[in-house]
């Protein structure tokens, strides 16, 4: 079992207040926030431990001057379950199930228990699932590719939940404890090893221009092209949703171009293996006619007819530094960094052959 959850400090932004006073170490009291919200220290309480019997307006005010503010909370007697909670916005392909075997791997070793959420596709939770979260009162929740909002994050706060959100689609928060990895030495050292291959037609396939993930792994892209002397040519650029036939669609269009690509970086495997369905379907031949390079190195890939070249992104290590940030948290303890990114590595296969002219 972790140790009782001991308090979270967070700094308030002034040093003084009409009717209630606080240096700039020190957080407020509930009477310090009872006074500046113009309620009573009990209604602040209730909010504090979650109860339900305050009006909504009330409510989003106290937190609201919890999360500007900051509140020191005491020792609980009720300990939370001894259990993480990972909540993925989708439950698809082995993405999930090599961050998970890192979460479990951290997680049994301090004989604590995972449970999976899936959010339905979305990458902010909804209030309900919020809510049911609450209930379950996990010792700490990690989120991945997705993040809730300021309001689900001081709620989360205020019920001593920790929060990691690992794989951030977007802006994880100010001070929320995120874990990633390099995707944009990752998509540099991709592209990278195609140029030195001799390929000078190189497309790119992205990920959302949501996900920060997918814009680093293309900003990666740009700047190896640039430091080669390489002019980026737009048409060579295709959106995707790091999706398989995000792979077929572009091949397609891409290979029709006066000037078609003689290689194509995917921004996941799943695109990369799209890629290869789509060169069968024009009648050509990886590598000898089109090199492919694809992105995170998921283990079926590697089984590929032929092997496919990939950067490793170390999910399972993201998912087990992730678990390890948690369980530090739950136990009270500061974390000597909020935003580790962990490294990838290409690893070259089959897939990529010289550029032959």
């Amino acid at each position: 079992m972790i140790p009782d959850r001991k308090s979270h400090r967070y700094t308030p932004n002034m040093a003084s207040t009409e009717g209630a006073s606080a240096s700039p170490s020190q957080p407020l009291t509930l009477t310090q926030l009872a006074g500046l919200a113009g309620v009573s220290t009990a209604t602040v309480s209730k909010v504090v431990n979650g109860r339900s019997e305050v009006g909504p307006e009330t409510r989003a005010l106290v937190e609201k001057l919890i999360a500007e503010h900051g509140y020191r909370r005491q020792r609980r007697q009720i300990r939370p379950t001894n259990v993480i909670e990972v909540a993925f916005h989708a439950l698809a392909g082995e993405y999930p199930v090599e961050i998970v075997k890192g979460v479990q791997r951290v997680a049994h070793a301090k004989n604590m228990s995972v449970v999976i959420s899936e959010l339905g596709d979305r990458h902010t939770p909804p209030d309900r699932w919020i809510m049911a979260m609450l209930s379950r009162r996990p010792a700490g929740l990690i989120t991945v590719f997705s993040g809730p909002t300021d309001n689900q994050r001081v709620r989360l706060a205020t019920q001593g939940i920790p929060l990691v959100v690992l794989d951030p689609a977007g802006n994880p928060g100010f001070g929320v404890p995120s874990v990633g990895a390099a995707n944009w030495s990752g998509g540099l050292e991709a592209t990278r090893h195609l140029l030195d291959l001799g390929h000078r037609r190189i497309a790119m396939i992205t990920g959302p221009e949501f996900a920060l993930s997918s814009r680093a792994r293309l900003d990666g892209y740009r700047a190896a092209l640039d430091g080669a002397g390489v002019q980026i040519d737009p048409d060579l650029i295709c959106q995707g949703e790091f999706q398989i036939q995000d792979g077929v669609i572009h091949t397609r269009r891409l290979m029709k171009l006066p000037e078609p690509p003689t290689a194509i970086f995917a921004s996941n495997d799943g695109q990369a293996i799209g890629v290869y369905h789509g060169a069968r379907e024009l009648g050509l031949r990886v590598p000898d006619d089109l090199s492919v390079v694809g992105f995170d190195d998921m283990p079926a890939w590697r089984w590929a007819i032929p092997p496919l070249t990939t950067v490793h992104q170390p999910l399972t290590e993201m998912g087990a530094t992730a678990a390890a940030m948690v369980i530090t948290m739950a136990g009270g303890e500061p974390l000597q960094q909020k935003r580790v990114e962990l490294s990838t590595e290409l690893v070259v296969r089959e897939s990529t052959a010289a550029y032959r002219g």
